[in-house]
């Protein structure tokens, strides 16, 4: 680990390193958003951007280590508001609804997911970052899931139907785009009914074709 630099005051090891290098970042990204490199991060550290590299291998991985952090406060208000929701259906129609609509006042989760609005980091909405988070998101419910017929198989689908479903409405929000609440009346008309569908038949890849 260098030593000069980071202000005059070097970190004691590594895991202080990172930790320093992710809070500036946070402060980088508040600054400069998705255009924050890791030249801004070593300039507001005072040290060289190699030192950088040697913790994060790119911007990119610089940003999605910084903003898997900094999404954590949005998913802890998630889940309050997630966490007496014990239908399957309802709780991906609030999931999905308050994701959206957090999205322009919560800048790593543009960062993570808007693809339509601006820079996404992530190369696919169904990349493992990105189904970390829609784990998190239905992980926060009071939902039994394997109770209510959707088992991991399952659960991964729908994690990735839920990416996807928000993906699509980032890139086309609709002219006039929706309302907080018509968006939840919309997704409880046409989504919730298959989720709860789905969950109650037991369909899966392997299930016949009924002709």
């Amino acid at each position: 680990m260098r030593t000069h630099g980071w202000g005059g005051s070097p970190p004691a090891g590594d895991e202080e390193a990172i930790l320093r290098i992710k809070n500036a970042t946070h402060r980088c990204v508040a600054e400069h958003g998705g255009t924050t490199t890791i030249a801004h991060v070593a300039a507001a550290l005072g040290i060289s951007r190699q030192t950088v590299y040697r913790y994060f291998p790119s911007t990119e991985a610089l940003l999605i280590a910084a903003a898997l952090d900094g999404t954590q406060p949005f998913l802890a208000r998630l889940a309050r508001r997630l966490h007496p929701v014990t239908d399957p259906g309802e709780a991906l129609v609030e999931a999905i609804t308050y994701t959206i609509h957090q999205i322009p006042a919560e800048p790593y989760l543009r960062l993570l997911l808007d693809a339509g609005r601006g820079h996404s980091l992530l190369r696919s909405v169904t990349s493992q970052p990105a189904r970390d988070i829609g784990r998190t998101l239905l992980e926060q419910t009071a939902v039994a899931w394997d109770a209510s017929g959707i088992g991991p198989k399952q659960m991964d689908e729908l994690i990735e139907w839920t990416l996807r479903t928000i993906q699509s409405f980032l890139i086309d929000p609709g002219d006039p785009e929706r309302t907080e609440t018509e968006l939840r009346g919309f997704l409880r008309r046409w989504l919730a009914p298959g989720v709860i569908a789905a969950a109650v038949s037991g369909i899966t890849d392997d299930s016949p074709v009924v002709s």
